[in-house]
């Protein structure tokens, strides 16, 4: 009230308070998200588009938060980059659709600023993954050998890695990571 002699609110301070607390709500939801892919993708190894298609929007949502347009484009063009390469990947049957999709939208949500970070932390855990699976499968065919003639091979099975967990993974740590909350505990 201006006529009371109370000072009007400082719109620059309250700015500011949403600001943080949309961008803390955008990390858990995100991390939320993330958890659920990764359900999702050991469970079925199927990653549901509308799951991918949340990701992205709360990514979309984050750039519009963010407020700057040079960062959109940078991370819009990555995302699109990536989206491209996942395709490729899928297309000669080194990657899941699913996984192409999610790797898409999380980098939207983690942003080009982080991006190179995301995805060597990404590569990292796929290839723990990917070590994993490989034992797990190596261990499993060794307690099941079946005693057949000489003359007949063992059929080989096609291994299947759930790669959606390494992307969420990545995404999860990396946006916890990028939190003003844990900023505020780490600096």
């Amino acid at each position: 009230m201006v006529g009371s002699g109370q000072a009007a609110p400082d719109s620059a301070f309250f700015y500011k308070c949403w600001s943080l607390f949309l961008q803390n709500l955008i990390t858990l939801v995100g991390i939320a998200l993330f958890i659920v892919a990764v359900y999702s993708d050991v469970k079925t190894f199927r990653i549901p588009n509308v799951l991918v298609g949340a990701v992205a929007l709360l990514g979309v949502t984050r750039l519009i938060v963010n407020g700057d347009p040079s960062v959109a484009l940078y991370t819009v063009g990555a995302s699109a980059v990536l989206l491209i390469f996942g395709f490729v990947l899928f297309w000669q049957g080194f990657a899941g659709g699913g996984d192409a999709k999610l790797l898409t939208a999380s980098a939207l949500l983690v942003g080009s600023h982080d991006l190179f970070s995301f995805l060597m932390f990404m590569s990292i855990c796929g290839a723990v993954l990917s070590l994993a699976v490989l034992v797990t499968q190596w261990s499993l065919s060794r307690q099941s050998v079946v005693v057949t003639s000489p003359d007949q091979p063992q059929p080989k099975t096609k291994l299947y890695v759930p790669y959606g967990v390494a992307i969420a993974s990545a995404g999860g740590v990396t946006l916890l990571f990028q939190s003003p909350f844990l900023a505020s505990f780490i600096g």
